[in-house]
Parts: structure tokens; C-alpha cells; sequence
């Protein structure tokens, strides 16, 4: 049994100002000189982001879809390891799960956490209807404890008299943000620009939202709330380990245009038995000194097409690395870097297949199989992953594709004997083989 005070950030939807509140609450209480623990239900890499910078340590995911039900507790404990209180931002309405269902959604987080809600309402065009919104969520499942609310984009005393008035005897009301451009314009660009894009603007960003927090939420209420969260029957996440006497070196790659690996990957591969060193494709002219494997996530390159294709340096050690057999993992940001070109742009060309934009979005989770033996998964290895892209690869497949998706039959990726390149996004707590078999790899080349 572990302990850990612990809250979520709720809404009845998208856009009523979760991030805001969430990011805010942490930057606040850390500047209480508290150690927090951030993290983000879903898949979404961008709002961790935020959260890491407000917290001073990594957001992390909980995505019960993509890992399992039995690994949401140990994740959060992972992440929570020496903090005093943890923080959960939740995704989209409270009850919005995978399809139709609640499988994924705030709530089912919640349960799993046994943890209290605060509930975060858009009041700007409502008074006394927020006791009907907020009573209709307390009631929609009543083993949830929806324990405040945090009213957002309040105008004016007599707006929040009755807002106040309306809820009493319903739930607490723990804070009151006013309607202001300081609380509207980061909401706008949170979710929409990784921290790395624009960092000197999100570190004041944060800040101000620490400084909201703090004068328009009672903190003091907040925290005896998420001391209401009982033991955890759990223990922390721990990923495989593995031990090789070379240590092989596995180069990341991050900075602006590959934003998008979740903390644990790094950790994943240091437990299989590597050297992780972070490579930035925008500014390192070659590969870390001995590497053996490269791990290229996701993240937005499209937006740096001409950058990366100017770093020459960069593309041909990625050639050399792979014209000599050496393993390498794609994900979508990675998959367009290996592409012969993106839009027009020339990009390293190992995978036959250009890469461009496209106007429509292609967003969900992706049960897939396994359809062969790879450095990633051995053949028929049932996995579920993440899509999230604007942009198209021709052909969809290779020769040897990556993946065939359950839902359909239709194949995605390309594969070689020491290379996957696909656009489906894995969590590492979810698919425990990719670092043990990439590592292994690595640790067989010269």
C-alpha cells in the first residue's frame, strides 16, 4: 500500500479551461516549495509539457487504454516517487472515453485512482444553470467524488454571487478565475505549441498562471481534498531491465521537432541496458560518438522540413547509421524524417515513400499485430497505440509492414531486418519488448 495526496482536473468538456487551471495549480503549489507530480490522462505529449515546466520535473501520461487498467496506479506512483502531492489533468468532458464508451475517460482514471475531481466550469454564459451542469455530473455516477468546482471565466462580483449562490449545498466552490486575456491567451496556446517551440514564452506563461492560481483558488481547500485519497493497492512502475557489458549508446532524438517521447521511454531504455544520449536533428551535425541504436519519436517536422533538410551533417550519419545495419525505431515525426522527402523536401530517403501535408486530421487509438519479427515486437504481438498527424505517407506500406491494424486488416509501416517506421506512437509501459529488443540489437552491432 503507498500513499499519495492526489487530485484530478476535470470538465464537462474540451475547452473549459483544464489546462489552465492544472498547469496553474502546479506552478502554485510548487511555489509553496512543494514537490508535485504532474501528469495528463490520454496519449497528448504537449500539455505535460507544460505541466513539466511548471513542476520542474516530467509530465507524465495515464492512459489506461494504451498500457492497461493495472498499470495507472503503478505509473502515477512512479512518477510521484518523493513528491507530496500529485496533480492529474484530465482529457476532453469527465465521462469521454475511447468510441462511445467511458474506457480511457477522466472518470475511469479517477476510479482507478481512487482520487477526488475538481471540476473546472466554463461560467461565462451561465448563472444559475451551473447548479443543473454540476449537479448532472455529481449524479451521472455517484461513486465518483466530484469533490469542487472551479469556476472559470467569471466577469464580474455579482457574475460569482450568483454562481456561489446557485451551487450552495451542491459542492464547494475552491476557486473563481475571472473572465481576463491572461487567463484566456495561454489557454489558446496550451495544446497547441510544445513547450520546446517556445520556451522563454511558456516559462512566463507558467508563471503567470502560478500567480492566477494562487490569488483566485484556495490552495489550502485544494490540498485537503486530495489528502481525502486513500492507500493505493499498487507499487510503482518499474520497466524491464536488462544488463550488457558495452552499454551500447542509443541516441533519442529531441529538441523542437521531435517533441513528442513520453519520460518513460528514456527511462525504458536505460533500464534495458543502453547509454541514452538526446540528439537535436536541428542542431547536431552527427550522432553521438558510438551509437548503436536510434530511437526517433514524434513531434512536428514538417514544421522544420527546410531546417532539417539543411543539416546535412545530420541526414548522412542517419544514412551511415543505417546503411551499417544499425537498429532504428520511428515514430510518425520519425517515420517522415526517414521518408525520401516531405513536402517537397529532401529527408534521409531510407524509407521508399514520400511524405506530405494534408488538411485532415487523423486522430485515435490503433490496436495493432505485430507482422513480423522486429527490432520493435515478435510477429503477432497485440499492442495499442496512438495516431495523431496532418500529414500522408505513399505508399501507406512497405514491403514488410510494420503493423496490421485489428480493426480493419489493412497493413501500416515499413520494417527492415534492424529498422521499424510507422506512425503509430507506443507508450514503453505498454509495449515492455521495444526497449529490451532495440537494446539487444544495439548491443550486437560494432
Amino acid at each position: 500500500m503507498v500513499t499519495i495526496p492526489r487530485v484530478v482536473v476535470a470538465a464537462p468538456g474540451s475547452g473549459a479551461g483544464k489546462t489552465t487551471v492544472a498547469t496553474g495549480l502546479i506552478a502554485a503549489l510548487r511555489q509553496r516549495g512543494m514537490q508535485v507530480s504532474p501528469h495528463k490522462v490520454g496519449p497528448d505529449y504537449i500539455d505535460p509539457g507544460y505541466h513539466g515546466l511548471a513542476a520542474g520535473r516530467p509530465g507524465r501520461n495515464l492512459d489506461p487504454v494504451m498500457v492497461g487498467e493495472e498499470l495507472v496506479a503503478p505509473l502515477l506512483l512512479h512518477g510521484a516517487r518523493g513528491c507530496d502531492v500529485a496533480v492529474v489533468e484530465g482529457v476532453m468532458g469527465l465521462f469521454d472515453g475511447r468510441g462511445s464508451t467511458e474506457v480511457g475517460s477522466t472518470a475511469h482514471v479517477a476510479h482507478l485512482l481512487e482520487a477526488p475531481v475538481l471540476l473546472v466550469v466554463d461560467a461565462s454564459s451561465q448563472s444559475t444553470s451551473v447548479a443543473a451542469l454540476v449537479h448532472g455530473f455529481m449524479s451521472y455516477d455517484e461513486d465518483l467524488d466530484v469533490a469542487g468546482v472551479i469556476l472559470n471565466r467569471v466577469a464580474t462580483d455579482r457574475h460569482e454571487g450568483m454562481l456561489r449562490d446557485a451551487l450552495s449545498g451542491i459542492v464547494p466552490v475552491v476557486g473563481v478565475l475571472r473572465r481576463d486575456a491572461e487567463v484566456e491567451t495561454p489557454s489558446r496556446h496550451l495544446g497547441l505549441v510544445p513547450v520546446a517551440e517556445r520556451h522563454p514564452d511558456a516559462v512566463a506563461t507558467v508563471e503567470r498562471l502560478g500567480r492566477l492560481v494562487t490569488q483566485s483558488v484556495d490552495l489550502d481547500r485544494v490540498l485537503e481534498i486530495a489528502c481525502r485519497a486513500g492507500d493505493l493497492d499498487a507499487q510503482p512502475w518499474s520497466p524491464p531491465t536488462a544488463t550488457h557489458a558495452s552499454r551500447p549508446v542509443v541516441a533519442l532524438a529531441g529538441g523542437p521537432a521531435f517533441t513528442f517521447a513520453y519520460a518513460e521511454t528514456s527511462e525504458a531504455l536505460t533500464a534495458a541496458g543502453a547509454e541514452v544520449v538526446v540528439v537535436d536533428p536541428l542542431r547536431d551535425h552527427e550522432l553521438p560518438e558510438g551509437t548503436r541504436a536510434l530511437v526517433l519519436p514524434g513531434g512536428f517536422p514538417e514544421v522544420y522540413a527546410e531546417q532539417l533538410a539543411a543539416n546535412r551533417g545530420f541526414l548522412d550519419a542517419v544514412r551511415d547509421h543505417l546503411g551499417a545495419g544499425r537498429p532504428a525505431y520511428a515514430e510518425c515525426a520519425g517515420l517522415l524524417l526517414l521518408c525520401k522527402a516531405l513536402d517537397g523536401t529532401e529527408m534521409v530517403g531510407h524509407v521508399d515513400a514520400i511524405a506530405s501535408m494534408t488538411k485532415s486530421l487523423t486522430l485515435g487509438y490503433r490496436t495493432v499485430v505485430a507482422h513480423s519479427d522486429t527490432v520493435a515486437a515478435t510477429e503477432g504481438t497485440v499492442l495499442v497505440g496512438h495516431e495523431f498527424h496532418r500529414t500522408t505517407v505513399d505508399p501507406r506500406s512497405g514491403a514488410r509492414p510494420a503493423w496490421q491494424l485489428q480493426h480493419d486488416g489493412s497493413v501500416e509501416g515499413f520494417t527492415t531486418e534492424s529498422v521499424v517506421a510507422s506512425y503509430i506512437h507506443l507508450h514503453p509501459a505498454g509495449a515492455p519488448d521495444l526497449a529490451l529488443r532495440l537494446v539487444e540489437r544495439a548491443a550486437q552491432c560494432t
